[in-house]
């Protein structure tokens, strides 16, 4: 491979109109996903440049003017002039889709991002973008507007350094989330860092002065140590090899789980929806256990059928193939295609792990009695299916005795609600309509499915009851389409309790009944929180917000401000009631609300040394009247003892308050405040007149707040949580299946210590705690 990069390496293949137009083609869509997949679009040329060898250093920066920056110290993009086009070689790359060094063999023999269009793509979908390049002891710079040049590439210093820097804002026109997320970049980009040993990526947020740098020289293996948050059974080991111009890198970890967690990757793009690369893994990886138990077991387990399943129980695998020009199926590379690539990843893997059996026996009989231990269960497991089987899903003589059946034959019309206590459910059943909804009562909190393996699950008659309603089997009987409800809807009271049954339902489903929430079948029932009774008129609120909402609509009758209409007061006031939620939140975790008040309406504040800002502080304290007792001011800390009208109270500013979510968010909100025209409020204070406006809303109001869904009789249930035409339903989807298995293993998994670690680090952010 030449390592000759220069403006002729930049082949092209015109047209980039059509992007602003149809975004979600380009980049997946206009949200959060399309608006963190643009900066890796860009990162992904830097590491192109990685994998080629000519970078070792990538920096991202977010900044408080809302731009993300990434620079790198690489060779730079070409900034010569094009040999057809006339044009330097950088502006075509930024301007032209289809334009860029990954369509010339000889500049990348691997490369990622999105076939080529990424960076134009990019530049097209942002309000301003800045590019530095450093090449040639020379600094060049071109600005971009909406993806067009504000002027030509052009010479602005001289350095001694190579490398590109991108500073790009997005469009706010275009995307409905413009503000980066710190922790989606931190994810994506450890992984990176995981499958690129010699890369150093450095990560800051400048809103917040956040900075995390990710450098794993453990590679892959320390990739799969660190993601497994169980005993280990096995220690992770990783393997290289290459072969027919493809690289392959896996690493492997058992613990002592019972789900499967497998990670691909093809050119460090993340293949969500797996393919080719991993389908031969897998195959390679169950064709040496099942050849090592077949050679090694004892004579009693030799029979034992073992399949692909019982060999990834408790699994971590991480793939990461090399591939020239992989075709995907889908334009965000959710799925390796290349059809060639599956023999030989399980030909690498199979003779790999076959070698790594015979130098590690400890290790494989490990393995092997795992997998013969997931088999017995398996069998155990079907055994136990078999006593759950009906003759005939529509046959209501073998359905649970509990189950209050409906008259309708139709799936797609029938309604099965999951019931929290027998109360509950007498109520439902009495409020239903019997044609098309079925109520089935459970008593108490189900077994949680986390920790058991399926055998044990369906000793559980609440579960056992579940199975036979819903119809559908389970495990390797699962068959979506004798499924007898297309409307799943569990229902709990909105407490702690509540909440519990409704994580230990969403955990057997998301883990044994996953097809029923990837279809779009389960739901969870929105019982109202509060009743609202004034005269003859009677009106169910969800929750708190709701509740707010209601109340400024109605107090807002009776006010009038000139210059706003009734529905901009509306909005105002609803616009204020955020405000107020979230300085609320604060108050929990911090005292004296109207200092943390006065940094929120004073932003510039913020930004000052802990000495300076300690001075401002104090004069507000002055002009409230309060004593400052004793202070410990240091460089990221004030800490203060004040005597107030109340009593004594201790305030602490520190950059934990500054990078609270509440603070950032109660800040963005005040800003939006300010923008808007409220001369004629005269200077008061908006929570005030808000808190007046509510007032007046509660005057000769009853207002009763649910404990739970047994506080409700028979119609007022159906009325508020049953009927079509005024019930919400919230459906369960699943947006991120690794993210959901992580956050399942970790709430309900055996594992203590990561539980009580993000109980600790999370403490401060409890809205409702039940003690």
């Amino acid at each position: 491979m030449s390592n000759e990069y220069s403006a002729g390496n930049i082949k092209v293949l015109k047209g980039l109109e059509a992007v602003r137009k149809r975004p979600g083609m380009y980049i997946g869509d206009t949200n959060t996903n399309g608006l963190h997949h643009c900066v890796y679009e860009v990162v992904d040329n830097s590491i192109d440049e990685a994998m080629a060898g000519f970078c070792d250093t990538i920096k991202v920066t977010l900044t408080k003017s809302g731009s993300c920056i990434i620079s790198d110290n690489a060779r730079g993009i070409p900034t010569g002039m094009h040999p057809t086009e006339k044009k330097s070689a950088a502006t075509i790359a930024l301007t032209v889709l289809h334009a860029g060094g990954k369509f010339d063999k000889d500049t990348y023999k691997v490369s990622g991002g999105l076939h080529g269009v990424g960076v134009s793509v990019v530049n097209a979908l942002s309000s301003d973008l800045k590019m530095t390049i450093y090449q040639n002891n020379e600094v060049h710079f071109q600005e971009f507007k909406t993806g067009i040049p504000v002027e030509d590439l052009k010479v602005i210093d001289t350095c001694r350094k190579t490398g590109t820097t991108i500073e790009f804002w997005p469009d706010a026109t275009i995307f409905e989330v413009v503000d980066f997320q710190f922790d989606v970049l931190s994810k994506r980009f450890k992984e990176i860092a995981y499958l690129n040993p010699s890369i150093t990526i450095e990560l800051k947020d400048e809103r917040v002065n956040k900075k995390e740098v990710y450098h794993f020289e453990g590679g892959l293996a320390q990739f799969a140590n660190d993601i497994n948050k169980d005993t280990a059974v096995t220690e992770a080991v990783s393997f290289n090899v290459s072969e027919d111009d493809i690289e392959a890198d896996f690493a492997v970890l058992y613990n002592t789980t019972y789900t499967e967690k497998t990670l691909s990757f093809v050119n460090n793009i993340r293949t969500i929806d797996g393919g080719t690369h991993e389908a031969g893994f897998k195959a390679g990886l169950t064709r040496a256990i099942v050849k090592y138990v077949n050679e090694n077991a004892s004579a009693r387990d030799k029979d034992a059928k073992i399949t692909g399943d019982d060999v990834r129980e408790g699994l971590i695998a991480i793939i990461s193939v090399k591939v020239p020009e992989p075709q995907f199926e889908g334009q965000t590379k959710g799925k390796l295609g290349s059809s060639y690539v599956k023999p030989i990843c399980q030909k690498v893997t199979f003779e790999s792990l076959v070698k790594h059996f015979e130098e590690n026996p400890n290790q494989a009989k490990a393995i092997m009695e795992k997998a013969l231990m997931a088999a017995r269960g398996r069998e155990a497991a079907k055994k136990a299916r078999d006593l759950t089987r009906k003759k005939d899903a529509m046959t209501v003589g073998t359905l649970p005795g509990k189950l209050a059946e409906c008259q309708s034959k139709d799936p797609a019309v029938r309604e099965l609600y999951l019931v929290e206590g027998d109360s509950a459910g007498g109520s439902a059943k009495q409020g239903r309509d019997r044609v098309y909804q079925a109520i089935l009562p459970l008593k108490g909190k189900i077994l949680n499915v986390e920790k058991s393996r399926l055998d044990k699950i369906l000793k559980s008659d609440e579960i056992r009851n579940m199975i036979t309603a819903i119809g559908c089997g389970i495990g390797e009987d699962f068959n979506e389409e004798k499924v007898r409800y297309h409307k799943i809807i569990i229902m709990t009271d909105a407490d702690v309790d509540g909440s519990h049954i409704q994580t230990l339902l969403l955990t057997f489903f998301f883990r044994f009944l996953r097809p029923i929430v990837d279809s779009g079948y389960l739901y969870i029932a929105q019982p109202p929180l509060y009743r609202y009774k004034k005269g003859k008129n009677e009106t169910y609120l969800k929750d708190d917000t709701a509740l707010s909402n209601f109340l400024i609509e109605n107090g807002l009758e009776s006010f009038s401000f000139e210059g706003l209409g009734y529905n901009d007061l509306v909005d105002l006031f609803k616009t204020v009631s955020r405000y107020r939620g979230m300085l609320g939140q604060l108050e929990k975790r911090y005292s004296l609300s109207e200092v943390l008040k006065h940094l929120i309406e004073n932003s510039d504040l913020v930004n000052l040394e802990f000495s300076k800002l300690y001075d401002e502080v104090k004069s507000f304290l002055d002009e409230k009247g309060y004593n400052v007792l004793s202070k410990s001011i240091t460089e990221d800390k004030i800490q203060l003892f004040v005597q107030t009208n109340e009593g004594l109270e201790e305030l602490i500013i520190d950059d934990e308050l500054f990078a609270s979510p509440y603070f950032s968010e109660a800040t963005y909100i005040y800003n939006k405040l300010v923008e808007r025209d409220i001369s004629m409020f005269d200077g008061r204070d908006l929570i005030e007149i808000l808190d007046e406006i509510e007032g007046l809303a509660k005057k000769g109001a009853y207002i009763q707040r649910y404990k739970g869904l047994g506080e409700m009789n028979p119609e007022q249930l159906w009325e508020t949580t049953m009927t079509p035409e005024a019930r919400r339903l919230l459906r369960v989807t699943v947006e991120d299946a690794e993210v959901a298995s992580d956050t399942f293993t970790l709430f309900m998994g055996d594992e203590v210590e990561p539980r009580r670690n993000y109980i600790e680090e999370h403490a401060k952010d409890v809205e409702h705690l039940d003690v």
